[in-house]
C-alpha cells in the first residue's frame, strides 16, 4: 500500500529553495504512487503563537490539542499519516519560525503520566524526515538535532537530506544534480 506523506514547509517564501526541494521530493514520491499533501505553514491561523503549556491535552483521552485553529487541523493529519516530513530553511542555525510553532503543538500529540515515567504517542511506528537547505556550509547539523532527538525519542524512524550552499532563495536550481539526488530521495521515504 503507497505512503501517505504529509510535507509540512516551514519556508514563508512561495517560490524558494524549500517549496524547490518540496516538489522535487514529490516528483520522486509520486513514482512510487505514494500520497502527498503539502501544507504551507505561513498561511495558518493560531490563537497561540506555539505551546501555550496549558497541558489540556494531558486531561482528555483523545490526542489533539485542545485550542481550535489551524495548527490542531495539522496535528489532527498528522495522525494520519505515515511520513511526515519537515521541509524548512536553515534561520540562525536552527528551523523557521513557522516550523517551529507545530512543533511545539505536537506536544498534544503526546500522553504523559509522570509518575509512572511512560510516555505514549500516537506518532510511534511513523517515519520522520527533514528536508532542509542552508545558504552556505554551516549549520544544517545543528538544525537536524532536535528532529532525530524528537524522532528518536518518539519511537519515530528518522532520515534526513540536507542541502548546503543552496544559495539565496530560488538558487538552489543551479545547483549540479541536487534535483535528481531530491527526487531518488522522495524515492526512496515512499518506497
Amino acid at each position: 500500500m503507497p505512503e501517505k506523506i504529509l510535507i509540512l514547509s516551514g519556508s514563508p517564501k512561495k517560490n524558494g529553495n524549500t517549496e524547490t526541494l518540496i516538489s522535487w521530493f514529490c516528483q520522486g514520491a509520486k513514482v512510487e504512487k505514494a500520497g502527498t499533501e503539502v501544507i504551507r505553514l505561513n498561511t495558518l491561523k493560531f490563537k497561540v503563537n506555539g505551546c501555550s503549556s496549558c497541558r489540556m491535552c494531558q486531561k482528555q483521552k483523545e490526542y489533539g490539542c485542545t485550542i481550535k485553529d489551524d495548527a490542531n487541523a495539522v496535528l489532527l493529519k498528522m495522525s494520519g499519516a505515515d511520513v511526515l516530513v519537515f521541509a524548512t530553511p536553515l534561520y540562525f542555525f536552527s528551523t523557521s519560525a513557522q516550523t517551529k510553532i507545530i512543533m511545539d503543538r505536537m506536544f498534544s500529540l503526546y500522553k504523559w503520566d509522570n509518575k509512572a515515567n511512560a510516555m505514549e504517542t500516537i506518532l510511534k511506528g511513523k517515519k520522520m524526515v527533514l528536508l532542509a537547505s542552508a545558504y552556505e556550509d554551516i549549520g544544517l547539523e545543528a538544525l537536524e538535532v532536535p528532529f532525530k532527538l524528537t524522532a528518536d525519542y518518539t519511537g519515530m524512524d528518522f532520515e534526513s537530506l540536507l542541502i548546503k550552499n543552496a544559495g539565496v532563495s530560488g538558487d538552489i536550481v543551479k545547483l549540479s544534480g541536487v534535483k535528481e539526488k531530491v527526487v531518488e530521495f522522495g524515492r526512496k521515504i515512499a518506497g
